[in-house]
């Protein structure tokens, strides 16, 4: 089906036109006390805890241990202590390895995994949408689910997210540095690649991927607000309908996108551990399959009739030539959907530690590093080859982008760009006071 409206991520006038797609992001840890399976799964956005994003990692640190004795000055060591104060050191090394281990829950890694794989699947299917019905149903179907997924486990993993100086830190490190400097490196990249010189760097108007970043950064600094309200989902569902008949809202910080994929974000809030638990029953497993079954099904009869601009949740109803009140339907319903198969995909998500599982902590590595691949892809015309349009060259893609995302999410990647995904930056936060003292005394 021809598509005459913008693709995924790309940019609007007034800017030059570009297109965008989602990312990950970082989880602050739990308190002390908080069981293993409500850590953070890995950084998406975060390996330091800030970015689902399609990605953030959600791995928690363990919770430093208090001198012996508590507060006040430390006893001095007694003579002849010194060797056995470095065998306890050795073991608080090795028990604080294990208790890092112990934290993370499997099925958030696996979770992430499997959900960065679908977007890098689904950005390789979208050049294929006009001239394969079957490609078009397997995009709708996807993008369905597959950033909701994030979302809702990015907002789970936020819960206990305040303004404290070090949870604000970290989403500064994880999430709003990460987001200037790929702005940033994608706007040079379209530069050069696309032959654009002059093609404008803007940090209000995310470029690609990296509107999930600053998406994130809006929900995170809001969930103090979403812990106080009474309904907070029906507000939240609210504000995306109101956004949805909205098309002055505009293009600056994406706007559009941050209010209607916000329920999501404020379902994650709203979750507990049991819920998880219920839909990963045996129950829930068997009934995934016909649901997704007849989701391949609906979206094969709707490709060539639907707008798959609705998916992205990027625009009003207006701007998809759609009177305005199909934008309050098709945003309470394509809601209703997305929960719906979000739930069937972490019915089958496994909750054992498997190999993948190691690389759901760098999810938001392999969701920025592949958009340069993704979008290089369409600048040096690779889908120009014939090969790739027929069933067995888009068999060989898909696994090729599922491939490529793994690379990208593995240990190596990670250390590689870890100054970029995760900087510390100690050196531009003021030294708390208080811990500073601490360390005196």
């Amino acid at each position: 089906m021809k598509n005459d409206f913008p693709a995924y991520g790309e940019r609007r006038t007034p800017l030059p036109p570009q297109w965008q797609m989602p990312a990950e992001a970082s989880y602050d840890p739990p308190r002390a006390g908080a069981t293993a399976t409500m850590a953070p799964a890995a950084a998406t956005a975060t390996g330091t805890a800030t970015g689902v994003a399609p990605g953030v990692d959600t791995a928690t640190r363990p919770t430093p241990q208090a001198y012996p004795g508590g507060q006040g000055t430390r006893a001095r060591p007694a003579a002849g202590s010194h060797g056995r104060h470095k065998a306890r050191k050795g073991h608080g090394k090795a028990a604080a390895a294990d208790a890092k281990g112990k934290s993370r829950d499997a099925f958030f890694d696996n979770a992430k995994y499997l959900a960065i794989v679908l977007v890098a699947m689904g950005h390789s299917w979208e050049p294929l949408r006009d001239g394969s019905r079957t490609a078009a149903a397997l995009y709708i179907t996807v993008y369905a689910f597959h950033m909701p997924a994030f979302i809702i486990i990015s907002g789970y993993f936020s819960r206990s997210f305040d303004m404290r100086k070090d949870r604000l830190q970290r989403l500064i490190t994880g999430v709003a540095v990460p987001y200037i400097l790929f702005e940033v490196a994608y706007t040079l990249f379209k530069r050069w690649a696309d032959d654009d010189p002059h093609y404008p760097v803007s940090l209000t108007d995310p470029w690609y991927l990296t509107w999930f970043l600053l998406a994130l950064f809006i929900w995170r600094l809001t969930t103090p607000l979403w812990k106080i309200v009474r309904w907070p989902l029906p507000l939240a569902l609210s504000i995306a309908v109101l956004a949805s008949i909205s098309p002055d809202i505009g293009n600056d910080l994406d706007l559009q996108r941050t209010l209607q994929f916000l329920p999501f974000f404020v379902v994650g809030l709203c979750l507990k551990a049991e819920h998880f638990k219920l839909v990963r029953r045996k129950e829930a497993r068997i009934a995934a399959v016909p649901v997704f079954l007849a989701a391949l099904v609906f979206a094969y009869w709707a490709a060539p009739r639907m707008n798959a601009a609705w998916f992205y949740h990027r625009d009003a109803a207006q701007e998809l030539a759609a009177p305005w009140w199909s934008g309050v339907v098709m945003t309470l319903a394509m809601f209703g959907c997305s929960l719906v198969l979000v739930a069937c995909f972490f019915a089958w998500i496994p909750g054992r530690t498997m190999w993948c599982t190691a690389l759901g902590a760098g999810t938001l590595y392999g969701y920025l590093l592949h958009g340069f691949v993704a979008k290089g892809s369409r600048f040096w015309d690779w889908y120009d080859a014939p090969w790739l349009h027929r069933p067995w060259g888009m068999v060989l893609l898909t696994l090729g982008a599922g491939a490529l995302i793994t690379v990208l999410c593995t240990p190596p990647v990670q250390r590689m760009f870890r100054w970029a995904m995760e900087p510390k930056m100690t050196w531009a936060f003021k030294k708390d006071p208080v811990g500073t003292a601490r360390g005196r005394n």
